[in-house]
């Protein structure tokens, strides 16, 4: 916890603790790691309802821990990421979770698997394409479900993009998902929402959590502009 207890919440996983901490000193924020229920011993939406639960609490009870939900962000990276496009949804429509910024290291937005991305980068770059038919079946097998938006954000229409957080959202070249976060960002774009968008080029998924990649020039990148762009976010809200 930062000496201005100013609250980041996302919803992270144990070995991305490192980037996050980082993220935490630089952004002087205190970092809150959801413990949600991981799939397949329960599936959408049980997940996101849990995180929802937690950014819930920050705000009702993070004074207890000396926690400021006036300025709250969230971040996450993949499936961290979707979730993350989730709860500004769900802060959108249910009110109650102020936040003032996400941000989203390569998302999973859609549950489509057919952009070009996805066919050039199918096999041979870390995240497979067979591996994300893998990982949806174990989220949801639900068509329906599937294409709700929080459980895939790019399906959501403009108004209910429209006053979403500020997005950063982050995409590497050689990622399956590179073309559905971009496309997720574009779509905010449109529906109104300050967006930045950045592709770090020659590099594959997971590119900022995987300790083999951390020292590279991409992974530091990335987070340094999270780190900015957090700061600033937490401290001018």
């Amino acid at each position: 916890m930062s000496d201005d207890d100013t609250a980041t919440t996302g919803p992270v996983l144990e070995p991305e603790a490192q980037a996050f901490a980082e993220l935490a000193v630089g952004a002087k924020a205190a970092v809150v790691f959801p413990e949600y229920s991981l799939s397949p011993e329960v599936r959408y939406p049980v997940a996101i309802e849990q995180n929802w639960t937690v950014a819930r609490w920050i705000v009702t009870d993070g004074a207890t821990k000396n926690l400021d939900a006036t300025r709250l962000a969230v971040a996450g990276d993949s499936v961290g990421g979707n979730m993350s496009a989730a709860l500004t949804l769900m802060a959108k429509e249910r009110g109650g979770v102020p936040l003032v910024q996400q941000v989203l290291f390569y998302p999973v937005t859609d549950a489509g698997f057919d952009t070009p991305s996805y066919h050039q980068f199918a096999t041979g770059y870390f995240l497979r394409r067979d591996g994300m038919f893998w990982f949806w079946d174990q989220y949801t097998t639900d068509e329906k479900q599937r294409a709700e938006i929080t459980a895939s954000p790019l399906r959501a229409t403009l108004e209910q993009l429209a006053d979403l957080p500020p997005a950063l959202v982050i995409t590497g070249e050689a990622d399956v998902l590179r073309d559905e976060g971009e496309a997720y960002a574009n779509k905010l774009r449109r529906a109104g929402v300050p967006v930045t968008a950045v592709r770090f080029q020659g590099i594959i998924h997971d590119f900022v959590m995987l300790n083999t990649l951390r020292s590279t020039q991409a992974a530091q990148g990335a987070i340094t502009l999270a780190v900015q762009t957090l700061r600033a976010a937490l401290y001018t809200a």
